[in-house]
């Protein structure tokens, strides 16, 4: 089995399909490298909660791939991960924007690890910051993941 960052790589040069997830949303990996990934995201109607703005769980759904995606491009073959906590900071009001989120890996472990990412707007403002707490599996634990 390749390594996930072979696999990433493969989806973002378009040579297999995105995770369902971002089918579903609209956002599209933009960069990948290990402990980083770029995630874009178009907001409109679409993703509006029912005042109009942008739904504070597509927020977290893009900042938590691209920090998925971060993590993930840092495991070695037969490795995979899960997370164990997330947390975000909703900065600024969006309603129809060109979104960027950007993860990074702030601290890798042999098992735990802590993410970061933080989502901007066209005019480079930061709409949100999260965080996130993975746990890195190997052997059984990473069967079927």
């Amino acid at each position: 089995m390749p390594r996930m960052l072979d696999r990433i790589q493969m989806m973002l040069r378009d040579e297999s399909p995105p995770p369902p997830i971002a089918t579903l949303i609209g956002f599209k990996l933009t960069s990948i490298e290990p402990g980083q990934a770029v995630i874009e995201f178009e907001a409109g109607a679409r993703h509006a909660n029912p005042m109009g703005k942008l739904n504070g769980g597509v927020l977290c759904d893009i900042a938590d791939e691209a920090m998925g995606m971060a993590y993930a491009a840092t495991l070695d073959e037969g490795e995979t991960f899960t997370t164990l906590e997330l947390k975000i900071n909703f900065l600024k009001p969006v309603w129809n924007a060109r979104l960027r989120a950007v993860g990074k890996v702030v601290k890798r472990g042999q098992t735990i690890g802590f993410v970061e990412c933080d989502v901007t707007d066209e005019q480079q403002q930061l709409v949100a910051r999260a965080t996130a707490t993975c746990m890195t599996l190997r052997g059984e634990q990473a069967q079927g993941r």
